[in-house]
């Protein structure tokens, strides 16, 4: 499954590992994951991460 990073702050959001402190399971995709989650590190947006290389 494909990384993504936060362009303000560099957290990278790894699907296998999700977002547990903030509801996501593991093996959640970055496209599953709801419009208003922000970033666990700095507050940025959804629409603020970038796909990782």
């Amino acid at each position: 499954m494909q990384k993504y990073v936060c362009s303000v702050c560099g957290y990278e959001y790894d699907p296998e590992v999700g977002d547990p402190d903030s509801g996501i399971e593991p093996g959640t995709a970055f496209e599953d994951i709801p419009e208003d989650w922000i970033c666990p590190v700095c507050g940025a947006e959804k629409n603020q991460f970038e796909s990782e290389e």
